[in-house]
């Protein structure tokens, strides 16, 4: 009695065929996933990245910059690995050229109001 219940479950699928294709469609699923997670969250973390690396290393003396810390402040010295800023008149601070977030232009005009 039980072992013909062994026997359907070892037997082939019911139309004869070999029914191989079943381990790829099973990968199907989680490769359509990683390709779903890498157009909406790592590519454009990815494009946003080199954006900030590029505008780190185009920086200049006279840019209005933003720190990630809330410093609003202008470039008055630059070295490889630092950033001097003025924040008020004759108030200069050191930051890391990591610190800078963005253009101070930027963050000054809210969202609604940028330009498309």
């Amino acid at each position: 009695m039980f072992v013909t219940g062994a026997a359907y479950a070892m037997g082939g699928s019911p139309g004869g065929g070999a029914g191989g294709g079943g381990g790829l469609m099973g990968l199907l699923p989680i490769l359509l996933m990683f390709v779903i997670f890498y157009f909406l969250l790592i590519r454009p973390q990815q494009k946003q990245a080199s954006r900030q690396r590029d505008f780190i290393r185009n920086l200049k003396v006279g840019d209005r910059v933003v720190t990630s810390g809330g410093l609003h402040g202008e470039v008055k010295g630059l070295t490889e690995t630092t950033i001097t800023l003025e924040i008020a008149e004759k108030v200069r601070v050191k930051v890391t050229r990591s610190a800078v977030s963005g253009s101070s232009q930027d963050a000054a005009v809210p969202d609604a109001q940028k330009p498309s």
